[in-house]
């Protein structure tokens, strides 16, 4: 049920951290990746070729619109298919709330929620004029849940997007779509080098983990394999933690 041979997957934000780890962790299930960014993501284009995977790149601002329906058509002509959509690149901007500027809203916003939307938009026209059906995988965050500190864009984006995929899976689970989120808890990313290199902040968070640790990218894998394939098909706008015990505590 866990088999994802014949099957393509889109992983935005593939070339480092979260993105690499579920790339990694769905072409070892047989999926081929369309791998896509902003940056060319080689590291990870060779990490599938050494596991005997098959990749292609897509290089795309998703901070514009305007590349949208090119990702999906490159994807389709050059891997044949298109049957899953990993939602997962994001950025953050740290500032005190009373000092956000326009520029560092509206950043945020446009790649964690505006392309998400209209991204999966067009997957999900893609699988029904194909009369087929598909997994999305959101990427929300621990901040889905909880306000955090000195990053109010970023948490009015993940909240955003845990509402946005309950209501894309309303309407979808009839078409045959499952929408669903993996909500990662404090991994140790590029995203959260700052607070790894904080003393102060890494110690409150890690006292906080049950599992002691920051997680790795390459155990985010497992969670994804299981809401790209068949395992999940009865599984509709849920939100899973990924998050070493957090949202226990």
């Amino acid at each position: 049920m866990f088999d994802l041979s014949g099957k393509t997957a889109i992983v935005t934000g593939a070339n480092t951290g979260l993105g690499q780890g579920i790339a990694l962790a769905l072409a070892e299930a047989g999926a081929a990746i369309a791998l896509v960014g902003r940056s060319a993501p080689d590291e990870t284009v060779e990490k599938i070729k050494a596991i005997g995977g098959n990749s292609t790149v897509v290089q795309a601002d998703l901070s514009s619109l305007e590349t949208v329906d090119e990702i999906i058509n490159t994807t389709r002509a050059e891997l044949g298919g298109l049957d899953i959509l990993v939602n997962n690149a994001g950025i953050i901007q740290r500032n005190n709330a009373i000092d956000f500027t326009m520029d560092e809203w509206d950043s945020v916003l446009n790649v964690n929620l505006r392309t998400v939307f209209f991204l999966s938009q067009a997957f999900a026209r893609s699988c029904l004029k194909a009369e087929q059906g598909g997994k999305i995988i959101n990427i929300a965050s621990m901040l889905s849940f909880q306000g955090g500190i000195r990053v109010p864009s970023y948490t009015a984006s993940k909240s955003g997007l845990m509402g946005l995929t309950r209501a894309l899976a309303n309407e979808w689970a009839s078409k045959g779509i499952n929408v669903n989120a993996i909500a990662p808890g404090y991994f140790a990313t590029n995203n959260t080098a700052a607070l790894q290199a904080d003393p102060k902040r890494s110690a409150e968070i890690l006292g906080r983990i049950p599992a002691g640790r920051w997680g790795q990218p390459a155990e985010l894998g497992g969670a994804a394999v299981f809401l790209a394939s068949r395992a999940s098909d009865y599984v509709h706008g849920s939100i899973l933690p990924v998050d070493g015990g957090w949202l226990a505590r």
